[in-house]
């Protein structure tokens, strides 16, 4: 089993910053994809960032160049590092792995999620 906990979010004014944390505990070997979703109010989940295990990553047009996904494999933590933050920015933030597991019947991808992280942003 994969467990996330997310943490790092909070009320920032426009223009400011945050960083995200997301460690994962349990069989993180099985971690093919990691990376991060968010809701907004009375919006769906969206991608914000991902990052694969070889270190590729992917980011939402709406986030290039202001957020930053990073993963520490030693403390099994990824980051996400959110600059010029805007109020549109304001969701909740849940953190997303994607897992490759090895089963007496083959091989079994599944997802998990985390608890989510509230960021709001001031206008």
């Amino acid at each position: 089993q994969v467990q996330l906990v997310e943490s790092g979010g909070g009320l920032v004014q426009a223009g400011g910053f945050l960083r995200l944390s997301c460690a994962a505990s349990g069989s993180t070997f099985s971690i093919n994809r990691i990376g991060w979703y968010r809701q907004g109010p009375g919006k769906q989940r969206e991608l914000v960032a991902t990052i694969s295990s070889g270190g590729s990553t992917n980011y939402a047009d709406s986030v290039k160049g202001r957020f930053t996904i990073s993963r520490d494999n030693a403390k099994n933590t990824v980051y996400l590092q959110m600059n010029s933050l805007k109020p549109e920015d304001t969701a909740v933030y849940y953190c997303n792995a994607d897992l490759r597991e090895v089963v007496p019947s083959g091989v079994r991808y599944r997802e998990v999620w985390g608890q989510g992280t509230l960021v709001t942003v001031s206008s």
